[in-house]
């Protein structure tokens, strides 16, 4: 049967959902929440897994093929595993992926592997302790480290997202692409956005990728780009004779929103076609509201339909024109 490929309103495939199926998270992280955490969402008003397996499904059906479970930290929901284990198996599903922050996931990694998870991307933003510690508000390093050293024991694909942020954590983007010279892990540098669930302190970036690659071209003058795979958000190169990759993705600066090919469904059932809109379609209140497999398809159809350009349209289009929410409501 030949798949189904769904085309949003800029001649964009729509191929990829990032699910958040939690808003909680174990860490502080400075550029994501504010020291004292977030109001989080009660039970009854995130989607439960099988509201999600039917989203998954649906989605499915209209050619989606690549899921990425975030948070929060997904590890923080009770019973995870056997709901990863379930959306494995549905037809059309070709990857599952999972974003993690690593406090929590070693234990999972045999049964990740036995599944077949597609790939892991760990948010660390630093090698070292004491940073970690300013930066997440927690001295957790240590079992993310173990963290990424059980995955790459395990084989699965691995990638280390690290935001970087003026004055926080600038000294560690050497010590991270040196961490490739050795490891067949990818390092990814995200330009810092503005989702830190205050609303202030973020009124543009001076660490944006254009500095980034010219920091690490300083100490590493050889690196070379590769080709970038489709719908890629990074900017990807590899240093001659190093195991892994670097990446750099403009997050905030948004130079790859004209192949962009992904959806988010917050935890509380908010479709976002872009990350920086404010919500496009409340899912959870048509699934709740009796909607039909064939309702939800056509309402995923109208919104893909009326989709923004890009983040900057799609942040104009904002009711409150500020992002102000954390990402750990966004789904990571």
């Amino acid at each position: 049967m030949e798949r189904k490929q769904i085309l949003d309103n800029h001649g964009r495939p729509i191929n990829y959902v990032r699910l958040a199926v939690t808003d909680r998270c174990n860490l502080r992280c400075f550029y994501c929440m504010p020291a004292e955490g977030i109001k989080y969402l009660p039970r009854k008003e995130l989607l439960s897994y099988e509201e999600m397996e039917r989203l998954l499904r649906v989605l499915a059906g209209l050619g989606i093929n690549k899921v990425r479970i975030t948070g929060g930290e997904p590890f923080l929901r009770k019973d995870l595993i056997g709901f990863l284990e379930n959306i494995t198996q549905i037809e059309g599903i070709d990857k599952v992926n999972i974003t993690t922050n690593g406090v929590l996931t070693a234990p999972f990694i045999p049964r990740l592997k036995a599944m077949g998870i597609s790939s892991i991307n760990l948010s660390m933003d630093t090698l070292d302790r004491e940073r970690f510690a300013k930066i997440t508000r927690r001295d957790e390093l240590p079992k993310v480290l173990q963290c990424l050293e059980a995955l790459i024991d395990s084989e699965i694909p691995t990638k280390i997202n690290a935001v970087i942020m003026e004055g926080k954590n600038t000294d560690d983007i050497i010590p991270l692409v040196e961490y490739t010279r050795n490891h067949p892990v990818s390092v990814r540098f995200i330009e810092e956005m503005p989702f830190n669930g205050t609303g202030e302190g973020h009124s543009g970036i001076s660490w944006n990728h254009r500095k980034i690659l010219e920091t690490i071209k300083n100490q590493f003058p050889d690196i070379e780009k590769i080709p970038d795979p489709p719908n890629s958000t990074a900017y990807n190169y590899q240093i001659p004779g190093f195991k892994g990759e670097v990446g750099i993705i403009a997050a905030f600066s948004r130079t790859f929103c004209g192949t962009c090919n992904r959806i988010r469904l917050t935890a509380q059932g908010m479709l976002k076609t872009c990350l920086y809109d404010d919500g496009v379609m409340d899912i959870r209140g048509l699934i709740r509201g009796g909607a039909s497999d064939e309702e939800l398809e056509n309402a995923f159809l109208q919104a893909f339909g009326n989709r923004a350009k890009n983040g900057y349209e799609a942040e104009e289009r904002r009711s409150d024109q500020k992002p102000s929410e954390s990402m750990s409501t966004i789904g990571g």
